[in-house]
């Protein structure tokens, strides 16, 4: 069997896509390279976040699968995502090794994790 290729696609559903689109586009300082009704891609360095439409309301949202998208300065981007109404999940921490995490809830309840990790770089 082949290995994995590594990650690809991080999904968040939300309940208005255009208000979502707006509200990414705001947070990552772009705008979507795919843009349809039904999906909502960005190219995030070589990585894909991706909003689809809720179907139906969701009671919970799902926090047992963690994504930490890599950041340079945790607290800048920390601060932009308070500043545009994220709520705190996990504070900014170091957790050893110079890295530090932290975990917001979007708008629609969504966790987005920030990661700066001295020690990874990309092949």
């Amino acid at each position: 069997m082949a290995p994995l290729l590594g990650l690809r696609t991080c999904i968040y559903r939300v309940s208005d896509m255009e208000k979502a689109k707006a509200w990414y586009s705001e947070l990552l300082d772009f705008a979507p390279y795919f843009d349809e009704p039904f999906y909502i891609g960005f190219s995030v360095a070589g990585y894909e976040l991706g909003l689809l439409p809720e179907e139906s309301a969701v009671k919970t949202k799902s926090e047992g699968v963690n994504t930490y998208w890599g950041v340079e300065n945790v607290d800048e981007y920390w601060a932009k995502l308070l500043a545009m109404g994220a709520t705190v999940y996990e504070e900014p921490t170091e957790v050893g090794g110079g890295i530090i995490t932290a975990m917001a809830k979007d708008p629609w309840g969504n966790l987005f994790g920030i990661i700066y990790n001295p020690h990874f770089q990309l092949p």
